[in-house]
């Protein structure tokens, strides 16, 4: 597998980003255990433009922060209070694009996953939806800042490429506060693969 590089992840096309993800391997190693899933579903965020980023019109946080800093940067938050987010940020500095991972297929250290997910056996659950990807994968919001051409956690390519015609787009989902922007076909996933998290076709 080769890591994907810099020249990747600091495209401008944020959307063009998302959906080349898809077939790539999210890898970490915690405590010298390695886990992995290849990426089959993401969502493009784009920056001030977009109602439904954590950057629209401008917005900085302590939170968000990470987006305005380096492309190839984990930027990882939580949800709801429970639920610690991947994402990857792309573009330019002080251009805060971003993409969120929402689900892997399991490939590596499946057993140390169902382990971090207090699950007994292995079913989509355990990596379909973005919650449940940084549980299984050992990802946590002290990950956000995280440099993805270190060996903690990257993403790479192992020569696998998803079909075309195996690619749908459509709209993101839990941005409905976002009004017309929600329904900007911003969300890549792979055509009936069990891991996506929302609609499968």
């Amino acid at each position: 597998m080769e890591k994907l590089d810099l020249e990747f992840y600091g495209r401008p096309n944020v959307v063009r980003i998302a959906k080349e993800l898809l077939g790539k391997v999210l890898t970490t190693t915690i405590n010298g255990t390695t886990t992995s899933g290849r990426i089959v579903e993401t969502e493009a965020y784009n920056g001030v433009t977009d109602r439904a980023s954590h950057a629209w019109a401008g917005r900085r946080t302590p939170r968000n922060e990470i987006m305005y800093i380096s492309s190839g940067t984990a930027y990882v938050y939580v949800c709801y209070g429970i639920h610690h987010l991947f994402n990857v940020v792309t573009n330019a500095n002080e251009i805060p694009n971003c993409v969120l991972v929402r689900a892997v297929e399991p490939l590596i250290g499946i057993e140390t996953m169902l382990r971090r997910s207090s699950k007994q056996k292995l079913d989509r659950t355990l990596t379909s939806g973005p919650g449940n990807v940084s549980r299984a994968l050992g990802i946590k919001v002290l990950d956000s800042g995280t440099d993805l051409m270190g060996n903690k956690v990257f993403i790479a390519d192992d020569g696998f490429s998803v079909k075309p015609n195996m690619i749908v787009a459509g709209a993101r989902i839990g941005v409905e506060s976002a009004g017309e922007h929600a329904l900007l076909p911003y969300r890549f996933f792979v055509r009936d693969n069990i891991y996506v998290s929302g609609r499968r076709h």
